[in-house]
């Protein structure tokens, strides 16, 4: 196994570190790091950027040829450790003898030690893996920005290891949220502080959606409700893309739950659980969305555009897009030039 051991929590530190043991080329910009690897240890690309002075970002997008440990140890900062894994299965542990938690694609973990145990991170030979791991310093001192404060507060006091523990470990429900949020960051063509500023702001958003999903979870727990297994989460996972791809369907409950191969009250807890929607508004969300986008790249009138996503009623339509858009198809398709921007 390779093994990794990484004592610090400064980006930089930690990046050169990175490229000495991996190899591969490093790219450095302001507070931005970019190491691609193609040997025959590893193939793919890990990427860091330092939010503020208490926060920073990884993506690992990687292909290990063999089993690899990476250790992180930061008393100083002590951090907390928010670790999402869009693609593949990896294992945290306190420890390298500790207790291994798996997190499998869409999961969520977070974790918080006293300083003295090690956080490791285990990639399996030939999985291909994206995991994006946010790091808040338990240790840091208040900002100017209020909220950026509020937040740091609400982190401390719900994932910090209470008094009579050691260790804070919660491995989530899946959760596509956070992996909308992911893409996003992907998107950013953006460079210099206007990237940093895009950045910062998913980045937060993430951190909120960690927040929103704990509580969630304790909620559900306490209600003894129950949560999907991988392969219903796969399956809605693929239904969502299905009614993103054929808006224009006319879909019932009844239909769409025989597709799946799951009762219509599973289905509800599927897509509630993945996009905080019940299923008839998670469709009808698809269908403004897909209108929006045709009213600014085709030349189709309104009425086309209803039948093309599979509505039929016009003053129906232009009552829900009014309601997201705050302005009718007829304005928007007008003014698309100047509202897009802000809608």
């Amino acid at each position: 196994m390779k093994t990794i051991e990484l004592k610090t929590n400064n980006l930089e530190q930690a990046f050169n570190h990175l490229k000495n043991d991996f190899g591969g080329t490093l790219e450095e910009m302001p507070k931005e790091y970019s190491l691609e690897m193609n040997n025959d240890l590893v193939k793919g690309e890990i990427t860091g950027v330092s939010i503020t002075k208490n926060i920073s970002f990884i993506e690992y997008d990687v292909t290990f040829n063999e089993d690899t440990l990476i250790i992180r140890n930061t008393p100083v900062t002590n951090p907390i450790y928010f670790l999402y894994c869009a693609e593949g299965q990896m294992s945290h542990s306190f420890g390298i003898n500790g207790k291994q938690r798996s997190l499998n694609q869409f999961q969520t973990g977070i974790f918080a030690s006293d300083p003295s145990r090690d956080t490791c991170l285990f990639f399996r030979k030939d999985q291909a893996v994206k995991l994006s791991s946010i790091t808040v310093n338990t240790h840091a001192s208040h900002t100017d920005d209020e909220n950026l404060n509020l937040l740091q507060e609400q982190l401390l006091k719900t994932f910090m290891p209470k008094e009579d523990k050691e260790i804070f470990a919660y491995t989530g429900s899946y959760n596509l949220k956070i992996a909308e949020k992911m893409q996003q960051l992907e998107t950013i063509k953006q460079g210099g502080i206007v990237r940093r500023l895009l950045i910062k702001g998913i980045v937060h958003m993430m951190l909120a959606l960690e927040i929103e999903q704990h509580n969630m979870d304790m909620k559900n727990s306490e209600k003894n409700f129950g949560s999907l297994t991988r392969s219903e989460m796969d399956t809605v996972h693929e239904l969502s893309n299905f009614i993103q791809n054929y808006p224009e369907v006319k879909y019932t409950l009844a239909y769409l739950s025989k597709k799946a191969g799951m009762s219509p009250a599973k289905l509800q807890e599927g897509f509630k659980l993945l996009h905080n929607r019940t299923v008839s508004d998670y469709i009808r969300n698809v269908r403004v969305e897909t209108a929006e986008n045709l009213i600014k790249t085709t030349d189709l009138n309104i009425s086309e555009i209803v039948y093309t996503v599979g509505l039929t009623s016009r003053s129906y339509f232009s009552k829900i897009f009014k309601q997201k858009y705050n302005c009718s198809p007829k304005y928007y398709q007008d003014h698309q030039n100047s509202i897009a921007v802000t809608a």
